[in-house]
């Protein structure tokens, strides 16, 4: 039986939600691991577990700094890129740093992967779908977008760019790539900043405080607990076959967000109810919604006979029970 060759790795984001998953899943099957993190989103306790192994460095930087991406991008074999501004309300907050980081950010580091030929993966998203809401979205589905005055579609404007250089740096240049689009991926660890909707719903029930659900609550979502990503990741990184190719990572167990946040109180035991807030309250004028977004995954079953393993009743009782500890009182922080 061949022994599979230890990869050094370089993860952007890696401090981050599924970052710090993957730096931990690379770690524990004997790989070398560089995260490199800003720490806007990301945390370092996240990092925890990883800092105890002598195979991982942690490095405070971001990508867009040219000199120090080269310099780690030279010194490892893969390169998986994490690191964006994510989440729709920093999104709509912060349009043109969402821009400058996912554009700028992964041309950088295509570019440092291309002068030292190194794979790389990169992470885009099922935004680039936009309003397309026609069944499971196969990954040739068209994009539809709204009018570019509506901050909404800046994200997904940016990771498209970031998925047209990868796959002409890959086309054009030899570059092996690979194009992973995340759908709703959540677990223990993300944070309810930014817009993140289960995270942000599970700790107003646990304060039995009102659901709030933004626009009339029918629009429907799937969401994929975080080791099942990270295992289609781990797939993915080790399939030659998987280069130049692009691949939906999500699951197809499909609900409204009027039905999620119900669910939240009857899983958590919650004296909460549930409240719509207009979009124009909840982000301002113009906001633009998909009433349904479910991924065809067909493509990443059919190379590694990938399926979740994790239901959405898995994923909210994790979340739920990392909420509880999380707001539990600190016993040395009592006073006396």
């Amino acid at each position: 039986m061949a022994v599979r060759t230890k990869t050094r790795y370089v993860v952007t984001g890696g401090a981050g939600f599924i970052g710090s998953y993957l730096v931990n899943a690379l770690l524990a099957r004997g790989d070398t691991v560089v995260a490199l993190d800003n720490l806007t989103t990301g945390r370092l306790a996240n990092l925890d577990e990883a800092s105890k192994s002598a195979a991982f460095h942690f490095v405070h930087g971001s990508v867009l700094d040219e000199l120090l991406v080269d310099e780690l991008v030279h010194q490892c074999d893969v390169v998986v890129h994490m690191a964006a501004s994510v989440g729709v309300r920093l999104v709509v907050e912060q349009p043109l740093k969402s821009l400058t980081t996912n554009i700028r950010g992964s041309q950088v580091m295509i570019e440092a992967a291309h002068r030292y030929r190194r794979k790389i993966l990169m992470t885009s998203t099922s935004e680039i779908y936009g309003k397309n809401c026609l069944g499971p979205l196969h990954e040739t589905a068209d994009r539809i977008l709204g009018n570019p005055s509506i901050v909404r579609w800046a994200y997904s404007t940016a990771k498209a760019v970031d998925e047209i250089l990868a796959n002409c740096y890959h086309r054009e240049r030899g570059l092996p790539t690979i194009v992973v689009r995340l759908f709703n991926t959540v677990g223990a660890r993300q944070s309810p900043a930014y817009g993140m909707v289960i995270p942000r719903l599970v700790r107003q029930a646990l304060r039995d405080e009102p659901l709030t659900v933004f626009g009339d609550g029918l629009q429907t979502r799937c969401f994929a607990h975080v080791l099942d990503v990270v295992e289609a990741l781990l797939g993915l990184l080790d399939s030659d076959a998987a280069i130049g190719q692009t691949f939906n990572i999500g699951s197809s167990e499909e609900i409204s967000i009027g039905r999620l946040a119900e669910t939240i109180i009857e899983r958590s035991g919650s004296r909460s109810r549930v409240e719509l807030i207009p979009y124009d309250q909840a982000y301002g004028g113009g906001f633009e919604d998909m009433k349904r977004r479910v991924p065809d995954t067909a493509k990443l079953r059919g190379l590694l006979g990938w399926r979740p393993r994790y239901t959405l009743a898995d994923v909210l009782d994790d979340t739920i029970a990392e909420a509880r500890i999380e707001a539990a009182p600190r016993p040395d922080l009592v006073s006396p």
